[in-house]
């Protein structure tokens, strides 16, 4: 119970202090909607490299988090996975970013019975890229931000400073609406 609360501690405060380094970081701007969705290549939890471009055809639902086995970070993710089929359904992919190593997130994986990609930023290049970086107790992490990318690869919905318990249907709602158009 201890290691509950002090795991909820962690993601409250880091999500306050991506908003108060949000002012004062040196990250790039958040990509906008309508733009092209920044190109990238990490390692996955299965150690090989991915690509954004591999997705081609697909809706991305790109997510950054701040940490693996972390509370609000668990919940997101095991949400997104309550609701893979749907995801699938709808022809789309779903991909966590953070800092933590490929280890990490094979470890993270497999402990929560995670069945989508999580990716490995370790220099946090690729969250600088997209504008979802934050500094808590000196040390810098993803920012909790989510980016709904379509089939053709430009940013169609951004979503900054997301509450995990509701995010993932969030998504899926806007998702949807989406795929009418």
């Amino acid at each position: 119970m201890r290691l509950r609360v002090i795991l909820s501690a962690f993601c409250v405060a880091a999500a306050a202090a991506a908003f108060v380094s949000a002012a004062d970081t040196s990250a790039a701007a958040t990509p906008s909607v309508g733009a092209p969705a920044p190109s990238f290549s990490l390692t996955s939890d299965e150690g090989k490299p991915t690509k954004l471009e591999d997705f081609r055809g697909k809706w991305v639902v790109l997510y950054f988090y701040p940490k693996d086995f972390t509370s609000g970070c668990t919940l997101e993710a095991h949400n997104f996975q309550e609701d893979l089929a749907k995801y699938t359904a709808a022809n789309a992919v779903i991909l966590g970013v953070s800092v933590d190593t490929a280890d990490s997130h094979k470890s993270f994986c497999a402990k929560e019975h995670l069945n989508f990609r999580l990716l490995s930023d370790p220099d946090a290049s690729v969250s600088k890229t997209y504008g979802s970086v934050m500094d808590y107790e000196g040390k810098t992490y993803s920012a909790r931000n989510t980016f709904l990318i379509d089939p053709q690869g430009k940013i169609v919905k951004v979503y900054t400073g997301v509450k995990p318990a509701t995010h993932s249907a969030e998504v899926l709602e806007a998702l949807a609406s989406l795929e009418k158009k």
